[in-house]
């Protein structure tokens, strides 16, 4: 029995339910002006997912890099669910602003 498929699958939901707080908490403390992070975190794990030899963890790397890359269109989103007073905003950051990128 190959059970991998399972194990990938419950990783991918756990790193996909660990990066919504993330997210929140990010755009909340520093805004959307981070998501090079995101594209950085992105990036290496995919690129380090290519010379991963095991299956499974070449692939909860690729899992948790497009997962960031993900991210970053959610910080985006998070900050219109701010601004639409669905989360609360962070007033110690200061108002935001079209330039806040």
């Amino acid at each position: 029995m190959n059970i991998s498929g399972i194990l990938i699958g419950l990783a991918a939901f756990v790193i996909i339910g660990v990066f919504h707080p993330i997210v929140i908490k990010t755009e909340y403390f520093f805004g959307k002006r981070v998501w090079p992070l995101f594209l950085a975190v992105g990036i290496i794990a995919c690129v380090v997912s290519l010379f991963i030899s095991g299956g499974v963890f070449s692939s909860l790397l690729a899992v948790l890099g497009f997962t960031a890359f993900w991210s970053i269109k959610e910080l985006h989103e998070q900050e219109e669910r701010v601004n639409k007073g669905w989360f609360p905003e962070n007033l110690k950051r200061g108002k935001r602003s079209a330039t806040d990128v």
